[in-house]
């Protein structure tokens, strides 16, 4: 059995502060450790009630709960996630965190001390930090949004006025400056798009929207874009997809295989390349294979580093920017899927993703409406109202519908929308850009439009803002969303396919 002497030498070597009160609340015992914490010599306290120990404000409640704990003795800790706090000699204060345990049959009671002010520093700076990389993300999130929208305009006042020269000049030479120029547009805005999209994808800006689709309606998408590419180059793209459903996020997936698929086509000289969709169990096998270059076994561990292409030394001409790959890293890594990667130096190269599978019904994406729509007349030019907030891309709008042969109303705002559609004819469809002055939207521009003129008022939507908001917008089967820069023949079909509806 141990000795009294050998329990008060343990209670005063304990690390923590440690005192002992009797049922009424009067200090019997305090080990030197109180002194480094209160201030106060063991001597000085003993004798003394425990609620000298705590600010006064706590003292009413304290000797409430130290009644509580005398009808219910049993050992449990006080202060965890409570904000508790002792006051020194001196009538300082600093919190701490207490232990209770009840002995000699619940007549004394041992309290355990200690100071926790470090430790609530700590938490402090960290909850501090938290709330700082949230902010630090917002401001990233709003940048992207205001530097996409804003780097786009130029980039689309150049390819509408592109588009526009191509279709009003007819000297040879001039045609070719103009040819080159359009392939320039293209390149910068190649570029600007995969630097946008690597830096959302690093702040964190892109959510995955995780939805049920088919891999063959994603496949017959790749085929309509990439055919006519391939075919330029003579090589055949080939598709094979059994009716399979996965379960992730359709946009993010979408820009995986287009990446894929134009890197495919980029490396193959002859021969093809595929698209297969296999199912093994609760996974779906998305490949993209092709008989191209191939990659040297030693390079495949670099090819996703951003401006790195596979046999392409630095500072020489190169076709593309190496940043595909860079994206697509980015985006199964974001969306937790696997990519696996095969290649043989003279044979090609296979890339295949490994996704969940879903036995649910896919989301269809937003069809065409078979209703009918307003047609103009064969007797008079088709009319547009175009809401742009942006002078220079306002005017080159209208210079290429206006070559094109159509009616155009040019406003910068709602209101001027609004009066427009009252004082003239209306419109065929309206082309608005999606963010205006004034915290304006052009889905307001299109909701009051339609509200005023009818549900049939067809529209096109154009905006420079790729964030995942532009996910959440309304469809409607009359409405068309385009991103910018836009070329001009990429508008022009938009406005023939409505025209259609």
């Amino acid at each position: 059995m141990l000795q009294p002497d050998l329990i008060q030498n343990a209670l005063a070597s304990a690390p923590d502060a440690i005192i002992i009160s009797d049922a009424g609340g009067t200090i019997v015992f305090a080990n030197r450790q109180v002194t480094a914490l209160f201030g106060y010599e063991p001597r000085e306290i003993v004798g003394a009630s425990v609620e000298q120990l705590l600010p006064e404000r706590f003292r009413a409640g304290h000797m409430a709960h130290r009644r509580g704990f005398a009808a219910n003795p049993g050992f449990r800790p006080m202060g965890t996630g409570l904000e508790l706090f002792g006051r020194r000699r001196d009538g300082s204060e600093f919190p701490v965190e207490i232990s209770l345990s009840p002995i000699a049959g619940a007549q004394l009671t041992t309290a355990a001390i200690r100071d926790v002010t470090e430790r609530k520093r700590i938490e402090r700076e960290l909850v501090g930090a938290r709330e700082e990389a949230t902010r630090a993300n917002l401001a990233k999130s709003r940048f992207l949004a205001t530097a996409s929208h804003d780097l786009r305009q130029p980039l689309q006042t150049l390819a509408l006025l592109n588009g526009t020269l191509r279709r009003v000049v007819a000297h040879q030479g001039a045609l070719s400056a103009i040819s080159q120029q359009e392939q320039a547009i293209n390149a910068m805005s190649r570029l600007l798009g995969a630097l946008l999209d690597i830096s959302k994808l690093e702040s964190g800006a892109i959510k995955p929207d995780i939805t049920d689709f088919t891999v063959d309606a994603l496949f017959e998408e790749m085929r309509r874009e990439f055919n006519e590419v391939a075919a330029t180059k003579g090589l055949s793209l080939e598709v094979q997809a059994e009716p399979l459903v996965v379960h992730s996020d359709r946009s993010l997936i979408e820009q995986v295989l287009r990446n894929l698929v134009s890197n495919a086509i980029k490396y193959t000289r002859e021969g093809w390349v595929s698209l297969r969709g296999l199912r093994h169990g609760a996974r779906v096998r998305v490949e993209v294979l092709d008989t191209g270059i191939g990659i040297p076994a030693d390079q495949i561990p670099h090819i996703c580093e951003e401006f790195y292409q596979v046999g392409v030394a630095p500072n020489t001409s190169r076709d593309g920017y190496g940043l595909g790959l860079s994206i697509v890293q980015r985006i199964v890594t974001l969306l937790q899927v696997e990519l696996e990667v095969r290649s043989e130096v003279g044979k090609g190269s296979a890339f295949a993703l490994t996704l969940p599978a879903s036995a649910g019904r896919a989301v269809s994406k937003p069809g065409l409406s078979p209703r009918a729509a307003i047609v103009s007349a064969p007797h008079r030019k088709p009319r547009v109202l175009l809401v742009e907030d942006d002078a220079a891309v306002r005017d080159a709008t209208r210079l290429l519908l206006c070559t094109e042969d159509y009616e155009v109303t040019a406003v910068t705002s709602l209101a001027e929308a609004l009066a427009a559609a009252d004082s003239t004819d209306a419109p065929d469809v309206v082309i608005t850009d999606y963010h205006l002055g004034q915290g304006q939207t052009g889905m307001q521009v299109i909701e009051e439009l339609r509200a005023r003129l009818g549900e049939s008022l067809k529209a096109v939507l154009v905006t420079g803002d790729t964030s995942s908001a532009m996910r959440e917008l309304p469809r409607h089967p009359l409405t068309r969303l385009a991103s910018k820069p836009m070329q001009a023949d990429a508008l022009l079909e938009l406005l023939r396919e409505l025209a259609a509806l």
